[in-house]
């Protein structure tokens, strides 16, 4: 068995390999996610379909080939009645894509031997909000950041409104971005520092150095000024000035859905990541293995990291995460060894829906007539290390039936 995977492995590698060197660089085109070239013009076409039936008034969208931005655009509307253009300098409400640049800031901290990732939080900072369940007690930061607390998504989603632990702490998965807020609680403390000044750290340690010249997790004047309205599913305008949310968390560093970015800057920040920029190798590590199942199949697990969605498919290094605020959401996908990514934000309810089907749109882009060579060249090779196995194996028994004689 382990003969025939690791044939059947190299064979596919081989069929991927010839295939990605025959493609040759085309300005006009991008790359899908097996090499094949995309007319650019083509990807724009299928944007601006997916933006009709699925109710987007704007979209920004970036492509990462070869580590480099490969195509930067922007579609549709900031303002829809008054007719502002979404351009280079709209900025977004990137939502979850937060607690990925979140658990990737955290790691400054633990390179920096300020943080242990499996010491208990309240060590650092005693959580009044849940000091009648001493199992809190147990909770770390690997646990807020695989999303294995025990805590709700928001304690404003219980019925009596409270923070409670549904589990003990670190047996079992669950989403929640309560977690994410109690780990920068501990990081202020740590630093010594209000939401203003961990905001400021952030810029020093993520935002400078990746050079992300306007993505904040605290809203500064020139994302105010050049923010998207929000939209619902039915196309319209979201009262965002009157929004619960929006009055309780203005001015505070919510560590699982403040981020506002756009396209390019949040493409600068996935290739940091493809790069190993700023952290450590050992830090990289923890935070891109697997630390919790969310969905188990015959064919292939999603794990979550620490703040990624991971994708346990083979010949792949694959990672993604989604964002969902009221009237923003948002979606990114790469693959680390590969250098391909793409990140795409927009002022509706229908990213994430987008940002899923622009992934099987980009696995080999719309002439699936490629796709089915490959998959037809695999299946024969496949049938062939089938083959070669049996008649070894035939050979093999053989052998010793002549020993035998």
């Amino acid at each position: 068995m382990q003969f025939f995977t690791s044939i059947l492995g190299n064979t596919l590698l081989l069929a991927f390999s010839l295939h990605l060197f025959s493609c040759s660089n085309n300005n006009d085109t991008i790359d899908s996610y097996l090499g094949f070239k995309i007319p650019k013009q083509e990807v724009d076409d299928y944007i601006l379909q997916q933006m009709e039936e699925l109710t987007i008034p704007g979209v920004s969208i970036a492509f990462i080939n070869d580590g480099a931005m490969a195509y930067h655009n922007t579609y549709g509307f900031a303002n829809v009645e008054n007719g502002i253009e979404i351009d280079a300098t709209t900025i977004f409400e990137g939502a979850s894509l937060s607690k990925s640049v979140f658990a990737y800031f955290v790691m400054t901290f633990v390179d920096k031997a300020q943080l242990d990732l499996d010491q208990p939080l309240y060590k650092y900072l005693p959580y009044e909000d849940i000091a009648d369940d001493d199992r809190y007690k147990d909770i770390t930061a690997r646990m807020v950041l695989s999303h294995r607390t025990g805590f709700p998504n928001w304690r404003e989603n219980e019925k009596d409104g409270k923070l409670q632990i549904k589990f003990d702490p670190g047996s079992d998965y669950l989403y929640s971005g309560e977690g994410f807020q109690y780990l920068a609680l501990v990081l202020k403390t740590i630093a010594s520092t209000d939401w203003a000044g961990l905001e400021a750290i952030f810029q020093e340690r993520v935002a400078i150095p990746l050079n992300l010249e306007h993505t904040v997790f605290i809203q500064n004047e020139y994302t105010r000024q050049n923010k998207a309205e929000p939209y619902d599913e039915q196309g319209n305008w979201i009262d965002w000035k009157n929004d619960y949310w929006y009055i309780k968390n203005d001015s505070v560093f919510v560590a699982a859905a403040s981020i506002h970015s756009e396209s390019v800057d949040f493409a600068r920040w996935m290739v940091g990541v493809m790069d190993d920029k700023i952290l450590s190798p050992e830090r990289y590590e923890e935070l891109l293995k697997p630390h919790s199942l969310i969905e188990e199949s015959d064919f292939y697990n999603v794990d979550y990291t620490l703040g990624f969605v991971h994708l346990d498919i083979p010949l792949t290094d694959f990672y993604s995460h989604g964002g969902n605020n009221e009237g923003f959401t948002s979606w990114f996908a790469l693959d680390k060894s590969k250098k391909w990514g793409y990140v795409l934000f927009t002022n509706s309810e229908g990213g994430e829906a987008l940002g899923n089907n622009l992934l099987m749109y980009m696995l080999a882009g719309p002439d699936k007539k490629s796709l089915y060579l490959v998959i037809g060249f695999l299946l024969v090779a496949f049938l062939a290390v089938i083959g070669f196995s049996i008649f070894m194996l035939l050979k093999a028994i053989k052998g010793k039936r002549s020993s035998a004689s």
